[in-house]
C-alpha cells in the first residue's frame, strides 16, 4: 500500500472498518462484498459493505474496485467514470481485460 491512511473522522466506525480491509487487497485481486463482510467480522453485512463502498471518499486510495459481487459480477463503483472506470481498473491490474 501505497499511502497510510490516518484515523479520520469521516465516516462511521464500520464504514472505517470495511475501507480499512479494502486497503489490504492486493493489486491485481478481487474480494468479494461478502468476503470483506466476513473479514471484519460481521457476515451478515455484504450490503452495508457494499454501501460502505459507495460512500468511500478516496476512491483510488482506498481501492473498492476490487470488491465485486459473489457471483463474479462487478457490482457498482463511485468513483470518476462509474462502472466503466471499475472495468478498466480491474483488468489493467490483472493484466488482461476480463472485466
Amino acid at each position: 500500500m501505497i499511502y497510510q491512511l490516518t484515523k479520520t473522522s469521516y465516516g462511521t466506525q464500520f464504514q472505517q472498518n470495511v475501507w480499512k480491509e479494502i486497503t489490504k487487497i492486493p493489486f491485481g485481486s478481487v474480494r468479494t462484498y461478502k468476503e470483506i463482510a466476513c473479514l471484519i467480522g460481521s457476515p451478515q453485512s455484504s450490503r452495508a459493505v457494499a454501501n460502505a463502498c459507495a460512500k468511500n471518499p478516496y476512491p483510488i486510495i482506498i481501492p473498492c474496485h476490487r470488491v465485486i459481487r459473489s457471483d463474479g459480477s462487478i457490482g457498482g463503483y463511485s468513483g470518476s467514470g462509474g462502472i466503466n472506470k471499475k472495468k478498466q481498473l480491474l483488468n489493467f491490474e490483472i493484466g488482461y481485460e476480463k472485466y
